[in-house]
């Protein structure tokens, strides 16, 4: 492929905004509002796109790949042997955006950020003397290949070889040079794994690192324990904490630029009895995929959630432990509404994601301003829409409640196992049942199940035992298959890769209005809930594993104290 051919193909083909409202992937007026606010902040349109949730990042890459003509290689489906590696050396790999995947006969298949690179198409012929078939790759699954495929110049066993404690306490330039170095690749390998958190634990003897993936932690490295302050004044110093206070609590957040994306870290430490516990929250905002139809909620259930959203006053609660999606669920709901005849206000501890065209309040507890009190100051800012990071007392329940009885929409989360608890839990906080069932339009429940690894996944079949004890009916279920998975590179030996929502979505009608008022039990209203057509969270877990999404262990560890009627 030459140069003039290239720009030919650059001059006569589509323009991504066309593509996608051909598609009717977006309207017109979306465009050209996208188009407006490229003026101004000069960041890519797919990107700009995505960023304010009118666009999946999947969408935009069939899109990019229909306007080069090409396909989108999914990195993480392919299992590329050392034979084809050495075809492209690591130097060209990160030089030029490039992963090799396979080779047919004379054809070389690549991998490319920009599939139309002449010069390194040309670069590549050159070297290999083979045709190059070029397919699109999102620049993160590239540089996380890069990365898994071609082993860096230092890993951590590396340094922790060549780091010498004595020349460390002395102060010697190049010990602290490596603490810096590792303490990058410790993060950056989080970021590759896809860690939510990384966890810097002292133990009597030693430093464990463990990560936090797919809600599951696991232990990653081990550190000797001359190393411990070192290692942590580093990331307090990043984080702009106090080095010299080891016995109180502090807080902070860091953006460190790994792979050419801004990440944001928030950074906690507590005092244990070996040293300060340390954990970084990783905030990636690039593999944040916003907008409702992402969220895997089924049909029935969106539509009950769409019709929450369409209210124009009330409450919409989201509730789930730590770490199930419930942001997510938040800020796609607001992106939905997130317009310009609208004045969106959220209080949040802390802001995890920024956003454009929302004001968004962090609570700072040294200067007193928490939940209650924020939430009191917006009801004189003309707020439309309102989001509460979490109901977690009378007073800000009660606030929120007002709101939402004088015209407001609020959104909110709380920690309850299930939907139905949602609305007795409020009323044993002091709330008047007559209050919650005016005010509360419906509840999200959510968790984050694990999505069974499609490269070692393997069929089996329930016997009558397991079928009994998980309380299946036999009949339904006998011919049903499920999966299990070994553990494999792709899927770090876990037998998982990834996470899917599931949901239950109870929409407050008046049957359920009435049982509020009755004082009724969170039993009694789950019942008639499902009666109207809930699906419960364990069902909507076993429907995942029915469907080859996830395992039955996965379902059972999920959902375990959470009924299955």
């Amino acid at each position: 492929m030459s140069a003039d051919s290239a720009k030919k193909t650059n001059k006569d083909r589509k323009k991504l905004g066309e593509i996608l409202t051909e598609r009717k992937i977006i309207s017109e007026t979306i465009l050209q509002q996208a188009l407006g606010e490229q003026k101004v902040s000069g960041q890519r349109l797919g990107e700009l796109l995505v960023d304010r949730g009118w666009v999946l990042a999947d969408e935009i890459n069939r899109a990019l790949a229909s306007q080069m003509e090409t396909e989108v290689a999914d990195l993480g489906s392919y299992v590329i042997t050392p034979e084809i590696l050495s075809l492209v050396s690591e130097e060209d790999a990160r030089r030029f955006n490039i992963m090799p995947l396979f080779k047919t006969n004379d054809i070389f298949y690549v991998a490319m950020v920009n599939p139309n690179d002449v010069f390194a198409i040309d670069h590549l012929q050159q070297q290999t003397g083979l045709k190059i078939k070029s397919l699109l790759a999102i620049a993160v699954d590239l540089s996380w290949a890069i990365e898994q495929y071609y082993k860096s110049e230092e890993t951590v066993e590396d340094l922790l070889a060549i780091i010498n404690q004595e020349d460390l306490i002395r102060g010697e330039k190049e010990q602290e040079v490596n603490i810096v170095k590792l303490v990058n690749i410790l993060i950056s390998k989080a970021v590759h794994s896809r860690a939510s958190d990384i966890h810097i634990e002292p133990e009597d003897k030693i430093v464990s690192v463990r990560y936090r993936v797919d809600g599951v932690l696991r232990k990653e490295h081990v550190l000797p324990k001359s190393l411990q302050t070192a290692v942590i004044s580093r990331i307090k110093i990043l984080a702009n904490l106090d080095i010299s206070e080891r016995r109180l609590p502090q807080d902070g957040r860091v953006r460190l630029k790994i792979e050419s994306k801004n990440i944001d870290f928030r950074v906690s430490t507590c005092a244990t009895v070996y040293g300060e516990n340390l954990v970084l929250r990783v905030l990636d905002k690039t593999g944040l995929v916003l907008g409702l139809p992402s969220l895997g909620i089924g049909d029935d259930d969106l539509k009950k959630f769409k019709k929450m959203l369409s209210a124009s006053y009330g409450i919409v609660l989201v509730t789930g432990p730590t770490g199930s999606g419930k942001t997510t669920t938040l800020y796609s709901a607001l992106q939905v509404l997130n317009k310009e005849d609208v004045n969106i206000m959220t209080v949040e501890d802390p802001v995890e994601y920024q956003f454009h065209g929302m004001r968004q309040v962090q609570v700072n507890t040294k200067i007193g301003l928490d939940f209650a009190k924020a939430l009191r100051s917006f009801l004189r800012q003309d707020p439309d829409i309102i989001m509460v990071g979490e109901i977690r007392d009378l007073e800000t329940a009660e606030i929120a409640t007002q709101a939402a009885l004088t015209g407001h929409l609020v959104f909110s989360t709380l920690h309850t196992n299930d939907a139905p608890t949602s609305f007795t839990r409020l009323v044993e906080m002091g709330i008047a049942p007559f209050l919650v069932s005016s005010s509360i339009l419906g509840v999200v429940a959510q968790r984050l199940i694990r999505k069974v690894c499609p490269v070692c996944k393997f069929e089996c079949k329930l016997t009558s035992e397991v079928m009994a004890a998980m309380s299946l009916d036999e009949s339904k279920f006998s011919d049903v298959v499920f999966y299990k998975a070994k553990g494999c590179k792709k899927c770090n030996n876990t037998g998982y890769k990834g996470r899917l929502g599931i949901f239950e979505v109870l929409y407050n009608t008046p049957k359920i209005q009435e049982l509020i008022l009755n004082g009724s039990s969170n039993i009694q209203i789950q019942k008639i809930a499902q009666a109207e057509g809930m699906t419960t969270l364990r069902q909507a877990a076993l429907d995942s594993a029915v469907a080859g999404i996830t395992t039955l262990d996965e379902v059972v560890r999920l959902t375990r104290n959470v009924d299955i009627d």
